[in-house]
């Protein structure tokens, strides 16, 4: 393999030849990557089945369709996106022409988890291409056979100093965190996260953090129950739990809590049946530390439903845990798993104030029929991302930007937000000849009086 120093200097000449900023250049290659994701589908969804027994309908929808959306919006809005924004000028710059012009960063570091492989590291990487810079993409270690299909999709169409693939394990991201990147983009968890950004430092290279947290989700006694019900089992239990912006826990209001988990209870045994370990829908753990400690989730509280486990095939069937607080293990971190606690409330007003005194989550999800309610939710608890009555569709809405807040990340992208996160916005200034402002100079006797004048 060749040297990443090296990989990153080649990488580093051939964007200084200027051909990844030009328009015609950028538009022709998004073709030339969506026309290989249509290529490589099978090998992609077979991989995904490997890796994490993910079934061909699911994966289709959160790691290959999402991304063909994506590059379609990119397509259809890049010559706007790209175009310099005129400004208006200040008072010491009248008569001037500004403007803000958007310029790629250069070499930039895409590093994605195993969650969701695909979709994790092309999606960012559709934003550093509409945008202008050469990539180097680091696919996770942990899903091996969706990182030797990206290696082989990429290397078949993009020349290494323009878009590369770098596979390995841990010694690999921590060499490539060595160099000194233009822009380093980051999924995954706060720990590593926390890593990134002290290796970023270094080099005061810009860094974009997609990290996670435990996204809350808030059942109101006048939500429509039955709909709250399918919609946060599917957002919960796609990809067995393992979904950054998945529901992490449940706070129904108390007086329809049990007829809400008697609603959660009907809807799991219609999706996944009487032996939800069989079920193909259902996806399995990723690795056996990650089973282990799922495991030991099932000790807390009581199951009122699931709770079945099997370590040959890593699956944890989908469980209901009541009788949970804050002070269980399972309310200490994202759990990313097939487990839903579900804490009763008996006003709003508890629930803002207990989630809001934890770190602020990637996600967040309130049902409610109230559009007093809703706005106090959406004014009150701060998040990454807010879905009101539906979960995780928000990341399918290109005009949406996506990113955390606090603990759960810095810096968004989707659409034009992952143009912009992949462009430094550079002001240019185009100054008149045909007039100077002379009380500017150090030798006009009146300056003072006339500059404050000027910004009273």
């Amino acid at each position: 393999m060749m040297k990443i120093a090296e990989l990153l200097q080649n990488q580093r000449t051939f964007f200084h030849t200027g051909k990844t900023k030009d328009l015609a250049f950028r538009l022709e290659n998004l073709a030339k990557l969506k026309e290989a994701i249509k290529r490589y589908e099978p090998d992609i969804l077979n991989a995904l089945q490997k890796d994490l027994a993910r079934h061909e309908t699911d994966a289709y929808l959160t790691e290959i369709g999402i991304l063909y959306e994506e590059i379609k919006f990119a397509q259809k809005h890049l010559k706007k996106w790209a175009k310099p924004k005129s400004v208006k000028s200040g008072k010491l710059v009248f008569g001037a022409k500004s403007e803000i012009r958007y310029e790629p960063y250069g070499v930039g570091l895409i590093i994605a988890p195993w969650n969701y492989p695909f979709q994790l590291l092309i999606s960012p990487l559709i934003g550093a291409m509409a945008a202008g810079n050469c990539a180097i993409l680091k696919p996770s270690e942990l899903s091996p056979h969706v990182s030797k299909v990206v290696y082989q999709m990429i290397e078949g169409i993009f020349p290494k100093e323009y878009i590369t693939v770098v596979e390995g394990g841990v010694e690999i991201s921590q060499e490539l965190l060595k160099q000194p990147f233009d822009h380093i983009f980051y999924t995954g968890g706060e720990k590593v996260g926390k890593m990134v950004m002290k290796a970023a430092a270094k080099h005061l290279t810009p860094v974009v953090l997609e990290l996670g947290g435990k996204s809350p989700t808030i059942v109101d006694k006048d939500a429509d129950l039955d709909l709250a019900a399918k919609r946060i089992l599917w957002g919960k239990f796609i990809n067995a739990g393992q979904t950054c912006i998945a529901p992490d826990y449940v706070m129904v209001q108390e007086e329809v809590k049990e007829v809400f988990v008697r609603k959660l209870q009907h809807y799991l045994l219609e999706f996944y049946g009487e032996d939800p370990l069989e079920n193909v829908r259902l996806g399995k753990i990723v690795n056996d530390r990650h089973f282990e400690r799922l495991q030991g989730y099932l000790d807390e509280g009581v199951i009122l439903y699931g709770g079945q486990s099997d370590p040959d095939s890593r699956k944890i069937a989908p469980t209901l845990l009541d009788g949970i607080t804050w002070d269980n293990s399972v309310m200490k971190e994202e759990i990313f798993g097939p487990i839903l606690p579900i804490l009763p409330f008996v006003h709003l007003k508890e629930v803002i104030e207990q989630v809001t005194n934890q770190p602020k989550p990637l996600a967040c999800y309130f049902f409610s029929t109230d559009n007093s309610k809703q706005e106090l939710i959406v004014d009150t608890i701060s998040c990454g991302g807010m879905t009101i009555n539906d979960c995780v569709v928000h990341i399918s809405n290109p005009n949406l930007p996506f990113g955390g807040v606090g603990a759960s990340g810095m810096g968004s992208y989707h659409g034009e937000h992952g143009f912009h996160c992949f462009s430094h916005a550079k002001s240019v200034v185009y100054q008149t000849n045909r007039f100077d402002f002379s009380f500017r100079y150090p030798n006009y006797k009146n300056a003072a009086r006339i500059i404050r004048a000027i910004f009273k």
